[in-house]
This record gives structure tokens, C-alpha cells and sequence, in this order.
């Protein structure tokens, strides 16, 4: 039996690094073997800001990961995003020597590789080049590599994706201080559609939006091709910081409400619904109606739904996106959030969850917010079993990690630190009859666990 190999994903979001480890079945399913969460730090609006800062979030969710799968995580599939990321179309043609010998892998690649000595503007390069469609003599084939054909010239349309240098090589510096080598680096977006979508969808013509912490993502696909991509400088943390503004509350109150009262619709909400906030040293508890905190919500929600919808309208103008819209990312929790994304775009919309891309569904990583590490290690399967079909994967690059053997006393031992272990107090619940005053409770019980 040949052995086994093991993909890691890792996403460095705006609010949190997640390390997923995954194993692929033989159903084509993938079985995560462990993962690991921590918060983000370092990074704001997909952009690392702090070194120090985000090397040291990596670690703590690399050895997370490590530690519920046993694997010794070695290298890792990296998603990248931000406001920098631009994307463009472009067309190569490569004439061939010999008409009649059939057309090789090494053709296709330097077709491709032609496209990376594309002129970009000073302090940017090419993160990645997608083909699109193959054209032979002029005869549209598809999006299938034309492997083993015959003809004179060969053309195809390329989706190639530009990122500030620095940016990139700013997630390259974190990666190898936090000891760990990069596999891939692939377009977050294209990552969650991995996970969330399926063929026909992609086929039938479909936008992903995925809302993140600092960026919401889009990516466009029609007859099984990616047609366009873009980064939206705003996300979950906008919300947040307005709720903060409007309400005059301290940034970690303004989060808790969102997340646990939060609206896309005001209309859904009732001013008679209330949640008490604590003041500061001695001051007043401040009531905020739930109706108040939607219209916050909603007024920002209706300005990044402009925006998604004015890049989709790019592509759906030309092909009419038949499967509509696909939220995912931790922003697309938001209550109402679908019905308010249809108001906005006229397009019908659902929720991705990852789940159906897993063998084995649980309720952490089925949620929205794992869609982009989840679509790292498939995008990194893809990429590992391309690699594999045109001889090019080495000893060094098989695996992304390596099983550790454990002993049984440390088995043991595991075992009898999970019995042990006891599960943290949690706050009463929030009852909602008119004032809610248990979010008081909350936080009180919160600066007393601190």
C-alpha cells in the first residue's frame, strides 16, 4: 500500500488562523484528522500588519492541528486575500514545431508560464494564472487540458490574479518563521468555492461571496470557468466598529451583540426587544433595541451588497448566473442575511456550508467560517494529484506531513486529561421578554472568570 498523504490548509484571516488537516477517501470525500483555531491579531483586512504577531498565532493553531491529528505538520496550502488582490483576463498562443506529435504537459506549462512575464505595475506580481479555456487551430475545446492532441497553434484564456509584493511576501516570512515551508498559495475565494460549491452550479452560473472579518471575496464561475474575482475592502469588523460608533459601547459589547442579536433586516426585529449593557466604572447600563442594532447592521450589510453586486454585474451581464449567489465566511451567519442579499441583487441565494465536502460532518467545521481552510486542503489535493499525473511530485513535496507514533502510555494519558477534564461554568441564557437584562449577568460573569 502506498503511503498515505496528508494536506494542510491554512487560512490567516482578518479575525482568526485556523490549521486544518485532512486526509482524502476513497469516495473522494475529505476526513478531517484535526484542526486548530486561534485569534487574529496581526492581520487586518487580509493583510499581515504584525509579524510577531501572526508567526505567533500560526504556531499555536499549527500545533493544535498537530496535536489532534498526530501528524507532524510540515508544510502548508495558504489561502491569500485583501483589498490589494486585482484580477485580469489575458490570452496566450504558443505555435507549435511539429503539427503531428501530440500536444505534451510540457507545452501546456510553458503556455502557462508565459503568462507569469506579463508586465505588472512596480510593487506588484502575479500570485497566480488559472486557465480558463483551451483553443486548437481556433476551435474551442473547453476548459479539459488538450493533453495528446494534434495541431498547429494553441491558444487559451488565462484568469491570472496580481497581489502587492510585499503582501506576499509578508505570508511567506510568517510561514517559514513559524518553521513551516508554503506548498500553494491559492486565492481564498477559489478556495471556498472548492468547498461549498458543487459542478453543476459552477456550470449553471454562480457568484460565491464570501463575508470574512476584513474582506468579503467574490468569485464568479459560468460553464465551469472562473470568469471573475474580486476583493471588497469591507467585512465583519466594519459592522462591528459602527455598532461601536453608533451605540457609544466598547468594541468587545458591540461584537457580543452582533453576533448574538445582530439583524440584516430591521423590519424582522421589534423595539420592544432590548439588551442592557453594562457601563463603565459606575455608570449606567445603556439599553439598545434590537431594531436600532439591525438598522446599523442593515445600512452596512446594503453597502457591501452594492458592491458585490456591481462586480457581479461585470460577468452577469454577458452570462446570466443561473444558480445565483452562494454566501459563506463567518459574516454570512448574520440572521436574514439571504433574504437581504436577494433584496439587494435580485438573485436568488443560500448559505455554503462545507459539510457536504466532508466524509465526516460535525458542527465546528461544518459552519460557514472553516469554508475557506476546508477548500485549502481540497484546492491542495487537486493541485498534489495534477502534480502526481504529470510526474512532477518528489519525495520532498509528497507529503505535507508525517503520522507520529504515539505510545500507548501516551495514549493513555490523553485519554485520562479529556475524563478529567470539566467543562467551564457557562452564563445563565439570555431571556427575551421586552428587556434582557441576562446580558448584563453576562458580562458581569465574564470579568469574573477574567
Amino acid at each position: 500500500m502506498s503511503e498515505p498523504v496528508y494536506i494542510v490548509g491554512l487560512d490567516i484571516g482578518t479575525t482568526k488562523i485556523a490549521c486544518i488537516v485532512g486526509e482524502k477517501k476513497p469516495n473522494g470525500k475529505i476526513e478531517i484528522l484535526g484542526y486548530g483555531k486561534t485569534d487574529s491579531t496581526g492581520v487586518k483586512r487580509g493583510m499581515v500588519i504584525n509579524i510577531e504577531e501572526t508567526v505567533g498565532a500560526i504556531k499555536r493553531a499549527v500545533a493544535e492541528a498537530s496535536e489532534q491529528s498526530k501528524i507532524d505538520i510540515k508544510s502548508v496550502n495558504v489561502g491569500i486575500a485583501g483589498h490589494h488582490i486585482k484580477s485580469l483576463q489575458h490570452r496566450g498562443m504558443l505555435i507549435r514545431e511539429n503539427a503531428d506529435v501530440e500536444i505534451s504537459d510540457a507545452e501546456l506549462n510553458k503556455l502557462r508560464d508565459d503568462m507569469y512575464k506579463i508586465g505588472t505595475s512596480p510593487g506588484e506580481e502575479i500570485v497566480n494564472v488559472i486557465p480558463q479555456e483551451y483553443f486548437i487551430d481556433g476551435e474551442p475545446i473547453g476548459n479539459h487540458r488538450p493533453k495528446g492532441m494534434l495541431g498547429n497553434k494553441i491558444e487559451a484564456n488565462f484568469h491570472i490574479i496580481i497581489g502587492q509584493s510585499a503582501a506576499v511576501r509578508n505570508i511567506i516570512t510568517c510561514i517559514e518563521h513559524a518553521g513551516l515551508e508554503m506548498n500553494n498559495m491559492f486565492l481564498e475565494p477559489i478556495a471556498s468555492a472548492a468547498a461549498v460549491l458543487d459542478e453543476e452550479e459552477k456550470e449553471a452560473g454562480v457568484a460565491i461571496v464570501d463575508i470574512g472579518g476584513g474582506t468579503t471575496d467574490i468569485a464568479v464561475f459560468y460553464d465551469s470557468i472562473i470568469y471573475h474575482t474580486a476583493v471588497i475592502p469591507f467585512g465583519g469588523n466594519i459592522i462591528t466598529e459602527d455598532i461601536r460608533q453608533g451605540c457609544s459601547i466598547l468594541k468587545k459589547h458591540a461584537e457580543e451583540i452582533k453576533v448574538k442579536f445582530g439583524s440584516a433586516v430591521a423590519s424582522e426585529n421589534s423595539e420592544d426587544e432590548v439588551v442592557s449593557i453594562p457601563g463603565m466604572r459606575g455608570r449606567e447600563a445603556k439599553e439598545i433595541s434590537f431594531k436600532n442594532l439591525a438598522y446599523i447592521i442593515q445600512s452596512r450589510l446594503e453597502e457591501i451588497f452594492d458592491l458585490v453586486n456591481f462586480e457581479i454585474q461585470k460577468v452577469n451581464s454577458d452570462h446570466k448566473l443561473i444558480a445565483g449567489i452562494v454566501l459563506t465566511g463567518g459574516g454570512s451567519m448574520m440572521k436574514h442575511i439571504a433574504q437581504l442579499a436577494e433584496f439587494k441583487t435580485g438573485m436568488e441565494v443560500r448559505l455554503g456550508n462545507p459539510n457536504e465536502s466532508l466524509a465526516k460532518s460535525t458542527d465546528d467545521l461544518s459552519s460557514p467560517m472553516y469554508s475557506t481552510g476546508i477548500g485549502l486542503v481540497i484546492e491542495g489535493f487537486a493541485k498534489y494529484e495534477s502534480d502526481v499525473s504529470r510526474g512532477v511530485v518528489t519525495e520532498e513535496n509528497k507529503n505535507t506531513g508525517t503520522k507520529r507514533n504515539v505510545s500507548d502510555d501516551e495514549e493513555a494519558e490523553e485519554k485520562e486529561t479529556k475524563n478529567n477534564k470539566t467543562e467551564k461554568p457557562k452564563s445563565e441564557g439570555f431571556s427575551i421578554r421586552g428587556i434582557i437584562t441576562g446580558f448584563t449577568d453576562f458580562f458581569k460573569q465574564e470579568n469574573l472568570d477574567k
